[in-house]
C-alpha cells in the first residue's frame, strides 16, 4: 500500500465504496483501497444516454469511461456497479447550468453536480450497500482537526480541486476519504502503470463534461432557444455603443467578442443585465469589486474566527477578505467577481466554507474613476 494513502486506520478491513469515473485518478483509488484490506465496492453513475455517450472523450461517467471503470474492477476483482442517474444530472445540473446563462450568471455545473447527484446520490447509495466510507479521486485533504475532520487543499496546489467542494457538509466530511491529496499526478498514473491498470496514460477529463466542445453557448440555445434575445450594448452611463446576439455569448470580465471599435481604451463587460437584455461595457479599472453578496453560504470552520482569505474563481488565488453575515467585503478589492460564481473561504489551506455570489458591490477605485 502506498505511504500517502490516507484511508485511515478506522477503515482498516471494512467496507469502502469507490466513486469511479472511469479515469485514472478513481481507478487508483479503488487499487490502493482493495490493497489496504479493505472490502471495495466501485459505484459509477451513468449521466448519458448510452448510446450518444459511445465515443465521447474528455467527459466522464459516459460510455467508453463506464466501460473503463469496470474493466479496472474487473482487473482488481472487485464488485462494481452502474446506476443511472441520466434524468437527475439532466435536471439538477444541465438545466439549472442553462437557466443560469439565460439569467445573465456564469454558472459551475462541476460543483452542482457534487452537491446533488455525486455527493448526495454517492452517499445514499454507499449506505445501501453498507459502505463506511465513500472514497473519490478528487484532489483534497481530509485531516482531523481538534474539532474533527478539516477540509485541506491538495499539497499539490496545480491539481487542487477544494474550489469546486466548498459545499462539502461537515456529515458528509465524516464519510469521505480523498486518498490522492498528498500526490502530484505523475505518482498517481505511476501507481496506474505499475499495477497495469488500463488506464494509466488516459487522458483527464474537461472541467464541463456535458460540453465536450466547450461551446456553452450552442447548448444553452439548444436547451433555451429565447437564449438568442437580442439587445443593447451600453457603457457605464447608459450610452448605447452596440448591438449583442444573447447574453450567453458574455461572461464578466470578457473583452473579446464585443466587436465595439474606435473606443478610446479597452472595454470589458462590467455585468450582464438579464432583465432589459443589455451588455454593459467600461474600463478594466471598472470590473474592482469591494464586496459580494452570497447566498447558500456552508460553513465548515467549525468555531474558526481569526483571519479569512477567499477565491472567487477556480484559477485565483485567495486575497483577504472579511465575512459579515451574507457580506463578503474585499478590503484590497478584487477583479473578476461574477454572479454565479462562488466564492470558496480560506484559512491557510484549511477549506472553512463559501456561498454563491449573487451580486457585487463596485470597488471605491472604481467608483471614483
Amino acid at each position: 500500500m502506498h505511504a500517502d494513502f490516507q484511508l485511515g486506520a478506522d477503515l482498516w478491513g471494512k467496507r469502502i465504496v469507490v466513486a469511479m469515473s472511469g479515469g485514472v485518478d478513481s481507478s487508483v483509488v479503488a487499487a490502493l483501497a482493495a490493497r489496504s484490506g479493505a472490502e471495495t465496492i466501485g459505484v459509477t453513475l451513468q449521466l448519458y444516454d448510452h448510446g450518444a455517450a459511445v465515443g465521447r472523450t474528455g467527459s466522464c461517467c459516459a460510455g467508453q469511461d463506464i466501460r473503463d471503470a469496470r474493466a479496472v474492477c474487473d482487473k482488481l476483482g472487485i464488485a462494481h456497479y452502474v446506476f443511472d442517474h441520466e434524468s437527475r444530472f439532466r435536471d439538477s445540473v444541465i438545466a439549472q447550468f442553462a437557466d443560469e446563462y439565460l439569467a445573465g450568471r456564469t454558472p459551475i455545473p462541476c460543483v452542482r453536480c457534487n452537491m446533488g447527484v455525486k455527493f448526495t446520490d454517492l452517499f445514499a447509495l454507499a449506505r445501501d450497500l453498507g459502505a463506511d466510507a465513500l472514497a473519490t479521486g478528487h484532489y483534497v485533504r481530509r485531516m482531523e482537526g481538534p474539532e474533527g475532520p478539516e477540509l485541506h487543499r491538495a499539497a499539490d496546489p496545480a491539481r487542487d480541486q477544494s474550489y469546486f467542494l466548498f459545499a462539502t457538509t461537515r456529515d458528509q466530511l465524516d464519510f469521505l476519504r480523498f486518498p490522492l491529496g498528498g500526490m502530484p499526478k505523475p505518482e498517481v498514473r505511476a501507481i496506474a502503470a505499475e499495477l497495469g491498470l488500463g488506464v494509466a496514460a488516459k487522458p483527464d477529463s474537461q472541467d464541463i463534461c456535458f460540453v465536450p466542445d466547450g461551446d456553452y453557448a450552442r447548448l444553452v440555445k439548444k436547451l433555451r432557444p429565447e437564449a438568442e434575445t437580442e439587445g443593447e450594448i451600453v457603457d457605464l452611463t447608459g450610452r448605447v455603443l452596440g448591438r449583442h446576439k444573447g447574453l450567453i455569448h458574455f461572461t464578466v470580465g470578457q473583452r473579446k467578442g464585443l466587436e465595439l471599435g474606435g473606443q478610446p481604451e479597452p472595454l470589458y463587460v462590467i455585468r450582464l443585465d438579464a432583465a432589459a437584455q443589455r451588455v454593459i461595457v467600461g474600463p478594466r479599472r471598472a470590473l474592482a469589486v469591494g464586496a459580494a453578496r452570497l447566498s447558500e453560504i456552508n460553513w465548515i470552520g467549525g468555531s474558526y474566527a481569526g483571519p479569512i482569505a477567499a477565491k472567487v474563481r477556480s484559477l485565483a488565488k485567495p486575497i483577504p477578505a472579511v465575512l459579515d453575515g451574507d457580506r463578503l467585503a474585499f478590503p484590497q478589492g478584487e477583479y473578476g467577481v461574477s454572479p454565479g460564481q462562488a466564492a470558496v473561504l480560506y484559512a491557510g489551506d484549511r477549506v472553512l466554507g463559501g456561498g454563491w455570489i449573487e451580486e457585487t458591490e463596485a470597488a471605491d477605485v472604481a467608483v471614483a474613476a
